[in-house]
């Protein structure tokens, strides 16, 4: 049942980021994050009622501290990508973030698959080859940021599988309302504003409307399966930022990247096979 959750979140994941990465070359990344943590925020109100659930205590932190990883994750992101190449820094965010789930795992007890094991060692070297292969200094930025928000969205995936069961979307809300809240406090105390933003508000709407509907699918994936599975499956999303930089864009990349970029996507596929 995961699969028909977690594959149609990769999907919509994948249009929310590009269209946040979109908008952050022509806004400031941090009114960008602001603004589409905000209308998911409005979005995810009326959602709430739909999904049956009970805003306990453990829920409530639990959300909020998976929402705290999620916008950090998303804050370096949508930098990354702004000034990386889109179609590096997104494979390597995702198995990054698919490749955490699973050692939490196996910290507490899980064995790995050869298949798994093989991934993890696939993306070790999808890491080398995009570091080594992308000689511009603000392009390398942009390959560690999108490593450093794996580990934020591996870590938001973490936080919600050990939500309560019966909870709804009640976590998501209040990580949502929490990640706001401190994005909103950044960008008053830092006095970056969100005027810049009026230019790609039409892909800050539609980045933040997505990005609320993955997390949805997300949820309800590691509801009806296992965290590993859902994480792999989800970790798909760089294959729609990829081909919308390739079309949109027209995003060429090195060898070397394009080489990173494969070996990525292949570790991810050796994941979800890996994946118990």
């Amino acid at each position: 049942m995961s699969v028909a959750f977690a594959l149609p979140a990769a999907v919509t994941y994948g249009i929310a980021d590009f269209a946040g990465g979109l908008a952050t070359r022509r806004a400031g990344v941090l009114g960008v994050t602001a603004g589409a943590q905000l209308v998911g925020l409005v979005a995810l109100v009326p959602a709430v009622l739909l999904v049956p659930g009970a805003p306990t205590g453990a829920a409530l932190g639990t959300g909020a501290l998976a929402g705290i990883a999620g916008a950090s994750g998303l804050l370096l992101y949508f930098r990354g990508l702004a000034v990386g190449p889109m179609g590096v820094v997104a494979p390597l965010s995702a198995v990054v973030g698919a490749g955490l789930p699973l050692l939490v795992g196996l910290a507490g007890g899980e064995r790995l698959g050869a298949a798994t094991v093989a991934g993890l060692a696939t993306a070790l070297v999808a890491i080398v080859l995009a570091t080594a292969g992308t000689r511009d200094a603000v392009a390398v930025r942009g390959v560690l940021l999108g490593l450093g928000a794996g580990v934020g969205f591996g870590l938001f995936f973490v936080g919600l599988d050990a939500t309560p069961p019966g909870s709804g979307l009640w976590p998501l809300l209040a990580g949502r309302a929490v990640s706001v809240a401190l994005l909103g406090a950044l960008v008053v105390g830092l006095g970056a504003g969100t005027g810049g933003t009026r230019g790609a508000w039409g892909l800050v709407v539609l980045s933040g409307l997505f990005d609320s509907a993955a997390n949805v699918l997300f949820l309800l994936a590691t509801r009806t399966g296992d965290l590993g599975v859902s994480a792999v499956l989800v970790s798909l999303y760089p294959v729609v930022v990829v081909l919308l930089a390739r079309i949109v864009l027209h995003e060429r990349l090195t060898r070397a990247q394009l080489a990173s970029a494969g070996l990525a996507l292949t570790a991810s596929a050796l994941l979800s096979l890996g994946a118990p």
